[in-house]
Protein backbone atom coordinates (compact mmCIF):
# COMPACT_ATOMS: atom_id res chain seq x y z
CA UNK A 1 0.00 0.00 0.00
CA UNK A 2 1.66 2.98 -0.98
CA UNK A 3 1.73 6.07 1.39
CA UNK A 4 0.60 9.92 -0.76
CA UNK A 5 3.57 11.93 0.28
CA UNK A 6 2.85 15.63 1.46
CA UNK A 7 4.50 17.60 -1.49
CA UNK A 8 7.31 20.30 -0.65
CA UNK A 9 7.26 22.74 1.79
CA UNK A 10 7.59 25.89 0.53
CA UNK A 11 8.07 27.43 3.85
CA UNK A 12 11.42 29.38 3.75
CA UNK A 13 11.37 29.00 0.28
CA UNK A 14 10.29 32.44 -0.50
CA UNK A 15 10.49 36.19 0.78
CA UNK A 16 7.22 36.26 3.13
CA UNK A 17 4.60 37.93 1.52
CA UNK A 18 4.39 35.51 -1.48
CA UNK A 19 1.23 34.10 -2.37
CA UNK A 20 0.96 30.46 -4.28
CA UNK A 21 -2.09 28.88 -6.00
CA UNK A 22 -2.06 25.31 -6.80
CA UNK A 23 -3.56 23.15 -9.10
CA UNK A 24 -4.49 21.18 -6.33
CA UNK A 25 -6.70 24.23 -5.12
CA UNK A 26 -8.50 24.46 -8.37
CA UNK A 27 -6.22 27.35 -10.25
CA UNK A 28 -7.01 25.91 -13.63
CA UNK A 29 -10.59 26.82 -12.69
CA UNK A 30 -10.13 30.22 -10.81
CA UNK A 31 -8.28 30.76 -13.90
CA UNK A 32 -11.11 30.12 -15.82
CA UNK A 33 -13.52 31.96 -13.67
CA UNK A 34 -11.37 35.18 -14.05
CA UNK A 35 -11.59 34.24 -17.92
CA UNK A 36 -14.73 34.57 -18.10
CA UNK A 37 -15.55 37.35 -16.00
CA UNK A 38 -13.48 39.98 -18.48
CA UNK A 39 -14.96 37.85 -21.13
CA UNK A 40 -18.62 38.52 -19.90
CA UNK A 41 -17.86 41.75 -19.48
CA UNK A 42 -17.38 42.75 -23.47
CA UNK A 43 -19.53 39.99 -24.60
CA UNK A 44 -22.56 42.73 -24.75
CA UNK A 45 -20.45 45.02 -26.60
CA UNK A 46 -20.08 43.05 -29.78
CA UNK A 47 -21.68 43.45 -33.16
CA UNK A 48 -23.96 46.48 -34.18
CA UNK A 49 -26.43 46.25 -31.62
CA UNK A 50 -23.61 45.51 -28.66
CA UNK A 51 -24.41 48.13 -25.93
CA UNK A 52 -21.47 50.45 -24.72
CA UNK A 53 -19.94 50.46 -21.72
CA UNK A 54 -18.86 53.57 -19.32
CA UNK A 55 -15.50 53.24 -17.86
CA UNK A 56 -14.21 55.57 -15.65
CA UNK A 57 -10.52 55.36 -15.53
CA UNK A 58 -7.92 56.11 -12.90
CA UNK A 59 -7.86 59.92 -14.01
CA UNK A 60 -11.26 60.41 -13.81
CA UNK A 61 -12.00 59.82 -17.25
CA UNK A 62 -15.19 58.85 -19.09
CA UNK A 63 -14.99 56.47 -21.68
CA UNK A 64 -18.02 55.28 -23.67
CA UNK A 65 -17.75 53.28 -26.24
CA UNK A 66 -18.72 49.53 -27.27
CA UNK A 67 -15.15 48.92 -28.46
CA UNK A 68 -13.57 46.30 -26.78
CA UNK A 69 -9.82 47.13 -27.27
CA UNK A 70 -10.56 51.07 -25.43
CA UNK A 71 -12.47 49.11 -22.53
CA UNK A 72 -9.55 47.20 -21.72
CA UNK A 73 -7.01 49.46 -22.01
CA UNK A 74 -8.97 51.67 -19.58
CA UNK A 75 -9.53 48.76 -17.00
CA UNK A 76 -7.08 47.72 -14.83
CA UNK A 77 -6.80 43.83 -14.71
CA UNK A 78 -4.63 42.75 -12.33
CA UNK A 79 -5.87 38.69 -12.74
CA UNK A 80 -3.06 37.61 -14.12
CA UNK A 81 -4.43 34.86 -16.37
CA UNK A 82 -7.03 37.38 -17.46
CA UNK A 83 -3.95 39.59 -18.11
CA UNK A 84 -2.98 37.28 -20.98
CA UNK A 85 -6.53 37.72 -22.54
CA UNK A 86 -6.51 41.40 -22.55
CA UNK A 87 -2.67 40.94 -23.74
CA UNK A 88 -4.15 38.77 -26.77
CA UNK A 89 -6.76 41.31 -27.36
CA UNK A 90 -4.25 44.24 -27.71
CA UNK A 91 -1.98 42.01 -30.41
CA UNK A 92 -4.90 41.95 -32.26
CA UNK A 93 -5.64 45.32 -31.86
CA UNK A 94 -1.91 45.97 -33.46
CA UNK A 95 -2.22 43.75 -36.05
CA UNK A 96 -5.66 44.05 -37.72
CA UNK A 97 -7.20 47.46 -35.93
CA UNK A 98 -10.52 44.98 -35.40
CA UNK A 99 -11.07 42.33 -34.26
CA UNK A 100 -10.24 42.65 -30.74
CA UNK A 101 -14.09 42.00 -29.26
CA UNK A 102 -14.31 38.37 -30.89
CA UNK A 103 -10.90 37.39 -29.47
CA UNK A 104 -12.17 38.10 -25.43
CA UNK A 105 -15.22 36.27 -26.69
CA UNK A 106 -14.01 33.22 -28.49
CA UNK A 107 -11.13 32.09 -25.48
CA UNK A 108 -13.86 33.26 -22.88
CA UNK A 109 -15.98 30.47 -24.72
CA UNK A 110 -12.94 28.03 -25.65
CA UNK A 111 -12.45 28.16 -21.53
CA UNK A 112 -15.84 27.99 -20.71
CA UNK A 113 -16.03 24.18 -22.82
CA UNK A 114 -12.89 23.43 -21.60
CA UNK A 115 -14.05 24.11 -18.22
CA UNK A 116 -17.03 21.35 -18.65
CA UNK A 117 -14.65 18.71 -19.88
CA UNK A 118 -12.10 18.89 -16.85
CA UNK A 119 -14.88 18.23 -14.77
CA UNK A 120 -15.74 15.49 -16.88
CA UNK A 121 -12.72 14.20 -15.68
CA UNK A 122 -9.98 14.68 -18.68
CA UNK A 123 -6.45 16.01 -18.11
CA UNK A 124 -5.41 19.61 -19.28
CA UNK A 125 -3.04 17.88 -22.23
CA UNK A 126 -5.86 16.15 -23.89
CA UNK A 127 -8.02 19.67 -24.18
CA UNK A 128 -4.76 21.28 -24.83
CA UNK A 129 -4.01 19.11 -27.78
CA UNK A 130 -7.67 18.79 -29.01
CA UNK A 131 -7.57 22.26 -29.44
CA UNK A 132 -4.49 22.72 -31.12
CA UNK A 133 -5.64 20.18 -33.90
CA UNK A 134 -9.20 21.85 -34.06
CA UNK A 135 -7.45 25.66 -34.45
CA UNK A 136 -5.19 24.09 -37.57
CA UNK A 137 -7.96 22.70 -38.96
CA UNK A 138 -10.14 25.34 -38.83
CA UNK A 139 -7.69 27.84 -40.15
CA UNK A 140 -7.92 26.14 -43.28
CA UNK A 141 -11.45 25.29 -43.25
CA UNK A 142 -11.00 29.59 -43.14
CA UNK A 143 -9.03 29.45 -46.16
CA UNK A 144 -12.27 27.66 -48.42
CA UNK A 145 -15.05 29.64 -46.74
CA UNK A 146 -13.94 32.91 -49.51
CA UNK A 147 -16.77 34.28 -51.08
CA UNK A 148 -15.51 37.65 -52.45
CA UNK A 149 -12.19 39.56 -52.95
CA UNK A 150 -11.49 43.32 -53.74
CA UNK A 151 -10.90 43.58 -56.95
CA UNK A 152 -9.73 47.22 -57.22
CA UNK A 153 -8.10 48.61 -54.35
CA UNK A 154 -8.86 52.46 -55.82
CA UNK A 155 -12.11 51.83 -56.33
CA UNK A 156 -14.39 53.72 -54.11
CA UNK A 157 -17.59 51.62 -54.34
CA UNK A 158 -15.50 48.24 -53.80
CA UNK A 159 -13.26 49.58 -50.78
CA UNK A 160 -16.66 51.25 -49.38
CA UNK A 161 -17.68 47.82 -49.59
CA UNK A 162 -15.45 45.99 -47.41
CA UNK A 163 -15.30 48.61 -44.62
CA UNK A 164 -18.69 49.03 -44.37
CA UNK A 165 -18.96 45.81 -42.04
CA UNK A 166 -16.33 47.44 -40.14
CA UNK A 167 -17.37 50.50 -39.28
CA UNK A 168 -21.13 49.20 -38.22
CA UNK A 169 -20.10 46.86 -35.72
CA UNK A 170 -19.03 49.96 -33.80
CA UNK A 171 -21.46 52.48 -35.56
CA UNK A 172 -24.68 51.04 -36.80
CA UNK A 173 -26.83 53.23 -38.90
CA UNK A 174 -24.25 55.79 -39.92
CA UNK A 175 -21.81 52.80 -41.58
CA UNK A 176 -22.57 54.32 -45.56
CA UNK A 177 -21.73 58.09 -44.70
CA UNK A 178 -18.38 56.64 -42.28
CA UNK A 179 -17.35 53.66 -44.85
CA UNK A 180 -17.21 56.69 -47.87
CA UNK A 181 -15.67 59.12 -45.37
CA UNK A 182 -12.81 56.73 -44.99
CA UNK A 183 -12.07 55.63 -48.58
CA UNK A 184 -12.25 58.96 -49.73
CA UNK A 185 -9.44 59.85 -47.12
CA UNK A 186 -7.99 56.38 -47.94
CA UNK A 187 -7.47 57.51 -51.37
CA UNK A 188 -6.10 60.31 -51.11
CA UNK A 189 -2.99 59.54 -49.68
CA UNK A 190 -2.84 55.46 -51.34
CA UNK A 191 0.92 55.05 -52.22
CA UNK A 192 1.32 53.36 -55.56
CA UNK A 193 1.86 50.08 -53.97
CA UNK A 194 -0.67 50.15 -51.96
CA UNK A 195 1.43 47.44 -49.57
CA UNK A 196 3.80 50.75 -48.15
CA UNK A 197 0.15 52.79 -47.04
CA UNK A 198 0.66 54.29 -43.14
CA UNK A 199 -2.41 54.50 -41.31
CA UNK A 200 -0.59 57.11 -39.50
CA UNK A 201 -1.33 59.42 -42.79
CA UNK A 202 -5.57 59.33 -42.05
CA UNK A 203 -5.78 62.07 -39.26
CA UNK A 204 -9.07 63.17 -37.09
CA UNK A 205 -10.39 66.31 -36.40
CA UNK A 206 -13.35 66.46 -34.16
CA UNK A 207 -15.44 69.75 -34.00
CA UNK A 208 -18.23 69.87 -31.76
CA UNK A 209 -21.85 70.44 -33.17
CA UNK A 210 -23.68 69.74 -36.30
CA UNK A 211 -24.61 66.08 -37.12
CA UNK A 212 -22.60 63.29 -38.78
CA UNK A 213 -23.75 64.09 -42.54
CA UNK A 214 -21.62 67.72 -41.98
CA UNK A 215 -18.35 65.45 -41.89
CA UNK A 216 -15.75 66.21 -44.76
CA UNK A 217 -12.29 64.97 -46.12
CA UNK A 218 -9.53 67.74 -46.30
CA UNK A 219 -6.90 66.59 -48.74
CA UNK A 220 -3.81 68.31 -46.42
CA UNK A 221 -3.92 69.34 -42.82
CA UNK A 222 -6.24 70.85 -40.22
CA UNK A 223 -4.57 72.48 -37.16
CA UNK A 224 -7.06 73.72 -34.74
CA UNK A 225 -5.65 77.00 -34.18
CA UNK A 226 -5.62 79.97 -35.78
CA UNK A 227 -1.62 81.28 -37.43
CA UNK A 228 -0.35 84.05 -34.64
CA UNK A 229 0.08 86.70 -37.19
CA UNK A 230 -2.14 89.15 -39.06
CA UNK A 231 -1.80 87.40 -42.32
CA UNK A 232 -4.49 84.83 -41.96
CA UNK A 233 -3.84 83.25 -45.72
CA UNK A 234 -1.30 82.58 -48.66
CA UNK A 235 -2.06 80.43 -52.13
CA UNK A 236 0.91 78.58 -53.66
CA UNK A 237 3.46 79.25 -50.86
CA UNK A 238 6.90 78.17 -50.49
CA UNK A 239 6.58 76.91 -46.60
CA UNK A 240 9.58 76.78 -44.37
CA UNK A 241 9.38 74.63 -41.16
CA UNK A 242 11.27 75.65 -37.51
CA UNK A 243 11.98 73.36 -34.93
CA UNK A 244 14.17 76.32 -32.93
CA UNK A 245 12.69 79.53 -31.74
CA UNK A 246 12.21 82.41 -34.00
CA UNK A 247 13.86 85.34 -31.89
CA UNK A 248 16.75 87.34 -30.94
CA UNK A 249 19.24 84.74 -29.86
CA UNK A 250 20.36 84.76 -26.06
CA UNK A 251 23.26 84.82 -24.17
CA UNK A 252 24.27 81.77 -22.07
CA UNK A 253 25.82 84.37 -19.48
CA UNK A 254 24.09 87.21 -18.09
CA UNK A 255 26.39 91.01 -18.37
CA UNK A 256 25.88 94.16 -17.15
CA UNK A 257 25.52 97.24 -19.74
CA UNK A 258 26.46 100.75 -18.62
CA UNK A 259 24.84 102.96 -20.24
CA UNK A 260 25.66 106.64 -20.09
CA UNK A 261 23.47 108.89 -22.44
CA UNK A 262 20.41 108.63 -24.58
CA UNK A 263 22.16 107.99 -27.41
CA UNK A 264 23.45 104.99 -26.09
CA UNK A 265 20.17 103.94 -24.95
CA UNK A 266 18.69 104.36 -27.86
CA UNK A 267 21.23 102.49 -30.03
CA UNK A 268 21.15 99.51 -27.19
CA UNK A 269 19.28 97.44 -29.45
CA UNK A 270 19.43 98.49 -32.81
CA UNK A 271 22.09 95.56 -33.67
CA UNK A 272 19.88 92.80 -32.56
CA UNK A 273 17.07 94.24 -34.43
CA UNK A 274 19.05 94.62 -37.44
CA UNK A 275 19.95 91.44 -37.26
CA UNK A 276 16.73 89.76 -36.99
CA UNK A 277 15.35 91.93 -39.76
CA UNK A 278 18.06 90.37 -41.96
CA UNK A 279 17.35 86.69 -41.06
CA UNK A 280 13.83 87.84 -41.68
CA UNK A 281 14.36 89.34 -45.13
CA UNK A 282 16.55 86.37 -46.15
CA UNK A 283 13.42 84.06 -45.39
CA UNK A 284 11.36 86.53 -47.85
CA UNK A 285 14.01 86.70 -50.60
CA UNK A 286 14.01 82.99 -50.26
CA UNK A 287 10.49 82.61 -51.15
CA UNK A 288 9.17 81.67 -48.06
CA UNK A 289 6.04 82.91 -47.29
CA UNK A 290 4.54 80.43 -44.69
CA UNK A 291 6.45 79.91 -41.79
CA UNK A 292 5.83 77.33 -39.48
CA UNK A 293 7.10 77.47 -35.32
CA UNK A 294 7.99 74.15 -33.43
CA UNK A 295 8.73 76.52 -30.64
CA UNK A 296 8.22 80.03 -29.61
CA UNK A 297 8.08 83.22 -31.83
CA UNK A 298 9.50 86.22 -30.12
CA UNK A 299 6.91 89.63 -30.53
CA UNK A 300 9.94 91.50 -32.55
CA UNK A 301 10.03 88.74 -34.92
CA UNK A 302 6.48 88.74 -35.05
CA UNK A 303 6.34 92.06 -35.74
CA UNK A 304 8.98 92.00 -39.06
CA UNK A 305 7.12 88.44 -40.15
CA UNK A 306 3.72 90.55 -40.51
CA UNK A 307 6.07 93.39 -42.19
CA UNK A 308 7.03 91.06 -45.14
CA UNK A 309 3.46 89.25 -45.51
CA UNK A 310 4.81 86.21 -44.20
CA UNK A 311 2.44 83.68 -42.79
CA UNK A 312 3.00 82.15 -39.01
CA UNK A 313 1.72 79.62 -37.52
CA UNK A 314 2.72 77.53 -34.14
CA UNK A 315 2.72 73.89 -33.42
CA UNK A 316 3.91 72.91 -30.62
CA UNK A 317 3.71 68.91 -30.85
CA UNK A 318 6.70 67.53 -32.26
CA UNK A 319 4.23 64.90 -33.48
CA UNK A 320 2.08 67.08 -35.54
CA UNK A 321 5.21 69.08 -36.77
CA UNK A 322 6.33 65.53 -38.64
CA UNK A 323 2.93 65.39 -39.75
CA UNK A 324 2.77 68.99 -41.16
CA UNK A 325 6.29 68.31 -42.82
CA UNK A 326 5.02 65.24 -44.70
CA UNK A 327 1.89 67.19 -45.91
CA UNK A 328 4.14 69.76 -47.55
CA UNK A 329 7.35 68.31 -48.22
CA UNK A 330 9.60 70.19 -45.84
CA UNK A 331 12.62 69.34 -43.82
CA UNK A 332 12.27 70.57 -40.45
CA UNK A 333 15.27 73.00 -39.49
CA UNK A 334 16.97 73.39 -36.21
CA UNK A 335 18.64 77.23 -37.13
CA UNK A 336 16.91 80.18 -38.11
CA UNK A 337 18.08 81.32 -42.04
CA UNK A 338 17.02 80.75 -45.24
CA UNK A 339 16.14 77.04 -45.81
CA UNK A 340 17.72 75.07 -48.90
CA UNK A 341 15.45 74.74 -51.49
CA UNK A 342 15.29 71.18 -51.19
CA UNK A 343 14.15 71.88 -47.35
CA UNK A 344 11.31 74.02 -48.49
CA UNK A 345 7.87 72.83 -48.73
CA UNK A 346 4.97 74.10 -50.96
CA UNK A 347 1.29 74.39 -50.44
CA UNK A 348 -1.46 75.18 -52.43
CA UNK A 349 -3.90 76.42 -49.96
CA UNK A 350 -3.58 77.73 -46.34
CA UNK A 351 -6.59 79.38 -44.88
CA UNK A 352 -8.12 79.98 -41.77
CA UNK A 353 -12.04 78.66 -41.78
CA UNK A 354 -14.86 78.48 -39.41
CA UNK A 355 -16.15 75.21 -38.79
CA UNK A 356 -19.02 75.02 -36.11
CA UNK A 357 -17.79 78.39 -34.35
CA UNK A 358 -14.21 76.73 -33.97
CA UNK A 359 -11.09 78.83 -35.78
CA UNK A 360 -9.12 76.30 -37.42
CA UNK A 361 -6.20 76.57 -39.94
CA UNK A 362 -6.08 73.96 -43.12
CA UNK A 363 -3.15 73.34 -45.42
CA UNK A 364 -4.74 71.57 -48.49
CA UNK A 365 -3.49 71.15 -51.39
CA UNK A 366 -5.78 71.80 -54.59
CA UNK A 367 -5.11 69.91 -57.60
CA UNK A 368 -7.45 67.19 -58.06
CA UNK A 369 -4.61 64.47 -58.98
CA UNK A 370 -2.67 65.71 -56.30
CA UNK A 371 -1.27 62.87 -54.08
CA UNK A 372 -1.03 64.32 -50.96
CA UNK A 373 0.63 62.87 -47.95
CA UNK A 374 -2.11 63.25 -45.39
CA UNK A 375 -5.75 63.21 -45.49
CA UNK A 376 -7.80 64.68 -42.57
CA UNK A 377 -11.70 63.51 -41.88
CA UNK A 378 -13.40 66.77 -40.13
CA UNK A 379 -15.60 64.85 -37.60
CA UNK A 380 -18.65 66.41 -36.68
CA UNK A 381 -21.08 65.49 -33.45
CA UNK A 382 -23.31 66.81 -30.59
CA UNK A 383 -21.26 65.16 -27.93
CA UNK A 384 -17.33 64.49 -27.06
CA UNK A 385 -18.34 61.04 -26.23
CA UNK A 386 -20.10 60.31 -29.25
CA UNK A 387 -17.15 61.50 -31.74
CA UNK A 388 -14.61 59.93 -29.87
CA UNK A 389 -16.33 56.74 -30.53
CA UNK A 390 -16.99 57.51 -33.91
CA UNK A 391 -13.11 58.58 -34.29
CA UNK A 392 -12.61 54.57 -33.11
CA UNK A 393 -15.09 53.06 -35.63
CA UNK A 394 -13.10 55.47 -38.53
CA UNK A 395 -9.86 54.06 -36.75
CA UNK A 396 -10.81 50.61 -37.54
CA UNK A 397 -11.84 51.47 -40.55
CA UNK A 398 -8.76 52.63 -41.78
CA UNK A 399 -6.79 50.03 -39.81
CA UNK A 400 -9.07 47.80 -42.05
CA UNK A 401 -7.59 48.78 -45.18
CA UNK A 402 -4.19 48.31 -43.86
CA UNK A 403 -5.14 44.49 -43.31
CA UNK A 404 -6.50 45.02 -47.03
CA UNK A 405 -3.51 45.73 -48.96
CA UNK A 406 -2.27 42.38 -47.65
CA UNK A 407 -5.12 39.95 -48.19
CA UNK A 408 -8.46 41.27 -50.23
CA UNK A 409 -10.06 38.16 -49.54
CA UNK A 410 -13.77 38.69 -47.77
CA UNK A 411 -15.78 36.11 -45.90
CA UNK A 412 -19.42 36.54 -45.23
CA UNK A 413 -20.53 37.67 -41.69
CA UNK A 414 -23.68 37.56 -39.61
CA UNK A 415 -21.82 34.70 -37.77
CA UNK A 416 -22.53 32.92 -41.14
CA UNK A 417 -18.95 31.81 -41.24
CA UNK A 418 -19.28 30.77 -37.68
CA UNK A 419 -21.75 28.14 -38.03
CA UNK A 420 -20.16 27.29 -40.96
CA UNK A 421 -16.78 26.32 -39.00
CA UNK A 422 -19.10 24.77 -36.07
CA UNK A 423 -20.65 22.26 -38.98
CA UNK A 424 -17.15 21.84 -40.05
CA UNK A 425 -15.11 20.73 -37.03
CA UNK A 426 -17.63 18.72 -35.58
CA UNK A 427 -17.41 16.55 -38.91
CA UNK A 428 -13.97 16.50 -38.20
CA UNK A 429 -14.34 15.58 -34.52
CA UNK A 430 -16.11 12.33 -35.20
CA UNK A 431 -13.32 11.36 -37.60
CA UNK A 432 -10.68 11.86 -34.65
CA UNK A 433 -9.54 8.91 -32.47
CA UNK A 434 -8.88 8.96 -28.93
CA UNK A 435 -10.05 11.60 -26.14
CA UNK A 436 -9.01 14.74 -27.98
CA UNK A 437 -12.17 14.58 -30.36
CA UNK A 438 -13.81 15.67 -27.36
CA UNK A 439 -11.92 18.95 -27.03
CA UNK A 440 -12.11 19.21 -30.81
CA UNK A 441 -16.22 18.69 -30.60
CA UNK A 442 -15.99 21.74 -27.66
CA UNK A 443 -14.13 23.35 -29.65
CA UNK A 444 -16.69 23.71 -32.32
CA UNK A 445 -19.46 24.04 -29.90
CA UNK A 446 -17.33 27.71 -29.01
CA UNK A 447 -17.63 29.24 -32.32
CA UNK A 448 -21.75 29.38 -31.19
CA UNK A 449 -21.25 32.28 -29.02
CA UNK A 450 -20.94 34.83 -31.66
CA UNK A 451 -24.23 34.29 -33.71
CA UNK A 452 -26.05 33.63 -30.23
CA UNK A 453 -24.29 36.74 -28.63
CA UNK A 454 -25.56 38.96 -31.92
CA UNK A 455 -29.46 37.67 -31.64
CA UNK A 456 -29.18 38.21 -28.09
CA UNK A 457 -27.98 41.68 -28.17
CA UNK A 458 -30.65 42.66 -31.16
CA UNK A 459 -33.29 41.22 -28.98
CA UNK A 460 -33.94 38.43 -31.24
CA UNK A 461 -34.88 35.09 -29.99
CA UNK A 462 -30.97 33.13 -29.95
CA UNK A 463 -32.30 29.55 -29.90
CA UNK A 464 -34.94 29.89 -32.77
CA UNK A 465 -32.07 32.10 -34.54
CA UNK A 466 -29.52 29.53 -34.28
CA UNK A 467 -31.57 26.43 -35.30
CA UNK A 468 -32.88 28.35 -37.98
CA UNK A 469 -29.22 28.70 -39.24
CA UNK A 470 -27.34 24.89 -38.58
CA UNK A 471 -31.09 24.00 -40.73
CA UNK A 472 -29.63 26.07 -43.88
CA UNK A 473 -26.02 25.14 -43.22
CA UNK A 474 -27.02 21.36 -42.52
CA UNK A 475 -29.22 21.59 -45.80
CA UNK A 476 -26.12 23.57 -47.68
CA UNK A 477 -23.58 20.73 -46.34
CA UNK A 478 -25.28 17.85 -47.71
CA UNK A 479 -25.03 18.97 -50.94
CA UNK A 480 -27.37 20.73 -53.96
CA UNK A 481 -29.46 17.74 -54.98
CA UNK A 482 -30.48 17.29 -51.47
CA UNK A 483 -30.91 21.03 -50.82
CA UNK A 484 -33.47 21.27 -54.27
CA UNK A 485 -35.57 18.38 -53.08
CA UNK A 486 -35.74 20.11 -49.60
CA UNK A 487 -35.70 23.26 -50.30
CA UNK A 488 -38.91 23.55 -52.81
CA UNK A 489 -41.32 24.35 -50.05
CA UNK A 490 -38.87 25.79 -47.68
CA UNK A 491 -39.55 29.56 -47.11
CA UNK A 492 -37.31 32.32 -47.82
CA UNK A 493 -36.15 32.26 -44.61
CA UNK A 494 -34.70 28.74 -44.30
CA UNK A 495 -32.88 28.85 -47.97
CA UNK A 496 -30.26 26.59 -47.56
CA UNK A 497 -27.22 28.43 -48.23
CA UNK A 498 -24.31 28.02 -45.85
CA UNK A 499 -23.80 32.09 -46.41
CA UNK A 500 -27.02 32.29 -43.99
CA UNK A 501 -26.37 34.65 -41.21
CA UNK A 502 -27.99 36.51 -38.13
CA UNK A 503 -30.75 38.95 -39.41
CA UNK A 504 -30.37 41.81 -36.90
CA UNK A 505 -33.24 43.74 -38.27
CA UNK A 506 -35.74 41.46 -38.76
CA UNK A 507 -39.14 41.91 -37.32
CA UNK A 508 -39.51 38.32 -36.55
CA UNK A 509 -38.16 37.34 -33.36
CA UNK A 510 -36.29 34.82 -35.76
CA UNK A 511 -34.99 35.81 -38.79
CA UNK A 512 -31.74 35.05 -40.82
CA UNK A 513 -30.63 36.43 -44.35
CA UNK A 514 -27.80 35.59 -47.13
CA UNK A 515 -25.14 38.00 -45.52
CA UNK A 516 -23.23 38.24 -49.00
CA UNK A 517 -26.36 39.27 -50.25
CA UNK A 518 -26.79 42.20 -48.10
CA UNK A 519 -23.09 43.16 -48.41
CA UNK A 520 -22.27 41.98 -44.62
CA UNK A 521 -18.73 40.83 -45.10
CA UNK A 522 -15.86 40.16 -42.70
CA UNK A 523 -11.72 40.40 -43.74
CA UNK A 524 -10.88 36.72 -44.13
CA UNK A 525 -7.08 37.76 -42.55
CA UNK A 526 -9.12 39.49 -39.17
CA UNK A 527 -11.06 36.12 -38.76
CA UNK A 528 -7.69 34.43 -39.05
CA UNK A 529 -5.65 36.01 -36.66
CA UNK A 530 -8.75 36.31 -34.19
CA UNK A 531 -9.16 32.52 -33.94
CA UNK A 532 -5.09 32.16 -33.59
CA UNK A 533 -4.85 34.62 -30.96
CA UNK A 534 -8.12 33.15 -28.99
CA UNK A 535 -6.67 29.75 -29.25
CA UNK A 536 -3.70 30.52 -28.39
CA UNK A 537 -4.61 32.06 -25.05
CA UNK A 538 -6.81 29.74 -24.17
CA UNK A 539 -4.41 27.06 -24.51
CA UNK A 540 -2.02 28.88 -22.65
CA UNK A 541 -4.69 29.67 -19.57
CA UNK A 542 -5.11 26.09 -19.51
CA UNK A 543 -1.32 24.93 -19.50
CA UNK A 544 -0.76 26.86 -16.19
CA UNK A 545 -1.12 25.12 -13.19
CA UNK A 546 0.28 27.32 -10.49
CA UNK A 547 0.33 30.83 -9.89
CA UNK A 548 3.00 32.66 -7.50
CA UNK A 549 2.68 36.05 -6.63
CA UNK A 550 5.32 38.22 -4.79
CA UNK A 551 4.32 40.87 -2.57
CA UNK A 552 4.21 44.18 -3.87
CA UNK A 553 7.41 46.52 -3.88
CA UNK A 554 7.31 49.68 -1.16
CA UNK A 555 5.72 50.23 2.14
CA UNK A 556 2.13 50.52 2.71
CA UNK A 557 -0.08 52.19 0.73
CA UNK A 558 -0.90 55.83 1.67
CA UNK A 559 -4.65 56.48 2.85
CA UNK A 560 -7.13 57.59 -0.27
CA UNK A 561 -8.95 60.89 -0.20
CA UNK A 562 -11.82 60.81 2.42
CA UNK A 563 -15.42 60.32 0.65
CA UNK A 564 -16.97 62.09 3.52
CA UNK A 565 -15.24 65.06 3.74
CA UNK A 566 -17.78 67.34 3.52
CA UNK A 567 -19.73 65.84 6.57
CA UNK A 568 -19.84 67.25 9.91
Amino acid sequence: MSLSMPGPSQAGLFKPGYQSHDAEDGAVIRNIEACQAISGTVQTSLGPYGRNKIVINHLQKMVLTSDAATILRELDVVHPAAKLLVMASQQQDVEMGDGTNLVIILAGELLKKAEELLRLGLKTSDIVQGYEKAQNFALKVLEDLEVDRLQELRSKEELSKALRTVVASKQSGTEDILASLVAEAVLAVLPRNPVNFNVDNVRVVKIMGGSLEQSRVVKGMVLGREPDGTIKKATKAKVGVFSCPIDISQTETKGTVLLKTANEMLNFTKGEEERLETAIKELYDSGVRVVVAGSTVGDLAMHYLNRFNILVIKILSKFELRRLCRVVGATPLARLGAPMPDEMGSVDVVETTEIGGDRVTVFRQEEANAVTRTATIVLRGATQNHLDDVERAIDDGVNAVKAITKDPRLVPGAGATEIQLVEKISAFADRTPGLPQHAIRKYAEAFEVIPRTLAESAGLDATEVLSRLYTAHHRASTGAEASSEEGSGSSEDEEPYWTTGVDLESSTSAGTLDAVEEGILDLLASKSWAIRLASESARTVLSVDQIIVARQAGGPKPPGPNANWDED
